[in-house]
Order: structure tokens, then C-alpha cells, then sequence
């Protein structure tokens, strides 16, 4: 039996106490993992696909960004998905009533670190997931910690308007490796061979800063491990696991947080020390 594409908001209804994976597609096993972590709570698993245009800034990837429609809906249902819902643009960003950003919390703002060096990208992630909450209604949404930021932030935005969003809660799942230490992303397919040793140089460099003293020492130490590895440094930082604001003193219990550029691809990791 085909998985159920699901295009519009009534087409969910049957789906009650939902758990919700959202996605842009080009899935891989870190997103299968999500949807398997869903089945925990005995209700359907829905995940969406939506490449959304406003969190890609105009020199960035989205009309090459991977695309592999069939092979993700044959992904989805192998790994437990109810069905898939996948949204036109016309439904995300009607034109009669755009949807507006809810207002972005501190995690979004102030750590210095997407918000930096992609200052469209939590107003585009913002306005799109709550737009995708309002339409599906789900229980529960279910996130990845690589995209580490984000799921701090998500969960600051749902929880500062329980008006909107009273029953969601929004759980965070653990990076899923590949066998060599790289974190699973859509945009690995970028990566040709020579280049996956570089790509390396983000978990190695996290490796290399658990084993510092403190918080001054383990950035600096990220940062020459990721420079031999040939990649251009936006950060790499320890921070505090909850507000992702500077640590100082023992990086145990902190987080490193890395985004480098290998060439035109651009990779972000993170991990707790």
C-alpha cells in the first residue's frame, strides 16, 4: 500500500493525538530515526516535506537544494510514517493573509551564532513552522539536536504562545552519525569523496575540545583542528546547553556548537562535552 500524501489541513483530521516530523526532504536516516523515535507514543507519525524559500537567503542553495521526491515518500513509509504531507506554496504563504513571524526569542537573537552569519534564517524557520503547526495540530513535533539552535529556538517560540500552540510539545532527538563520526545531513550528497575526510574535520574538532581544560582552550583547539582540515570557520564555541549564551571555566556539561564552509557546502555540528 502507497503512503498517503496528504496536500491540505482536512485531509489530517483523522490523524488525532498526531506526532509531527517536519522536514524538507532529501531524507536520510537522521530523519527516519525521528519518525521511528514517534512511534514511541502509539499515535500516527506525519511528516511533511517543504522546501521553504525564506530560510534560504538569495546566495544560498535552495534551487539546488536535493529533490528526491519518490525515494523520500518509499523512505517515510519503510520507517513507520502514517503519511506525508506536503504542502504547496500557495497553502504555506497564501496571498491574501501572509503569515507573519512570531515573535523570535533570545536563543534566536542574541548567542552570536546562526543568528550572525544567516540573520533571515530563524524569522524564515519561525514563520514557516507556525505555519505547519496551525495546519497539521499535532501533539507532539519531533526535532533533530544537530540542528541544534533550532530546536532551542522552537521550542522558546511554542512555549511563549500557549494560547496558539497548548498542546505541542516539542521534543529533541540525538544527532544520528554516520559510522565514521559525521553527522547525517541532506547536504552530504554535495560531498564528493576526497572532500568527506575535510567534512571530518567538524567531529574531530569536537572530539579534540572534550579533552580541554576550559571553554578558551577547547575553542581555540576546534579551530586549528577545523583550519587543518582545510574549512572556512564561521564559529566554533562552547556555550551554555540552554541559552547558547558564552560559557567560561570547565567546558563539562556545555555544548560545542561548530559551523565551517567546505567550499561552497556549508556544515554545522554539534555536541555536549
Amino acid at each position: 500500500m502507497s503512503l498517503p500524501v496528504l496536500r491540505e489541513p482536512d485531509d489530517l483530521a483523522s490523524m488525532k493525538g498526531m506526532t509531527f516530523v517536519p522536514t524538507m526532504g532529501a531524507l536520510h536516516e537522521g530523519h527516519l530515526s525521528l519518525v521511528r523515535a514517534g512511534l514511541a507514543w502509539d499515535a500516527p507519525v506525519v511528516m511533511s516535506i517543504y522546501v521553504n524559500p525564506t530560510q534560504f537567503a538569495p546566495n544560498e542553495d535552495f534551487d539546488q537544494y536535493p529533490r528526491p521526491i519518490e525515494s523520500d515518500l518509499e523512505k517515510a513509509a519503510a520507517a513507520g510514517a502514517a503519511a506525508v504531507f506536503m504542502p504547496d506554496n500557495e497553502l504555506m504563504y497564501p496571498a491574501d493573509t501572509p503569515p507573519a513571524c512570531p515573535p523570535l526569542p533570545s536563543v534566536a537573537t542574541e548567542p552570536g551564532l546562526e543568528d550572525a552569519y544567516r540573520p533571515h534564517f530563524f524569522t524564515g524557520v519561525c514563520t514557516v513552522v507556525a505555519r505547519l503547526l496551525d495546519l497539521v495540530s499535532p501533539c507532539r513535533m519531533i526535532l533533530g539536536e544537530k540542528d541544534y539552535q533550532q530546536l532551542l529556538v522552537l521550542q522558546a517560540m511554542v512555549e511563549a504562545d500557549r494560547n496558539r500552540w497548548p498542546q505541542v510539545e516539542v521534543i529533541g532527538s540525538p544527532t544520528i552519525r554516520e559510522p565514521d563520526g559525521l553527522a547525517m545531513s541532506s547536504r552530504n550528497a554535495y560531498l564528493d569523496d576526497t572532500n568527506r575526510d575535510r567534512a571530518l574535520g567538524l567531529s574531530r574538532a569536537m572530539q579534540a575540545a572534550a579533552a580541554e581544560p576550559d571553554a578558551t582552550s577547547a575553542e581555540s583547539r576546534m579551530r586549528s583542528v577545523l583550519e587543518e582540515h582545510q574549512l572556512r570557520v564561521d564559529y566554533a564555541v562552547v556555550r551554555d546547553s540552554r541559552t547558547l549564551m558564552p560559557v567560561e571555566g570547565s567546558v563539562a556539561g556545555h555544548r560545542a556548537i561548530i559551523a565551517a564552509h567546505l567550499d561552497t557546502v556549508r556544515l554545522i555540528d554539534n555536541q555536549l562535552l
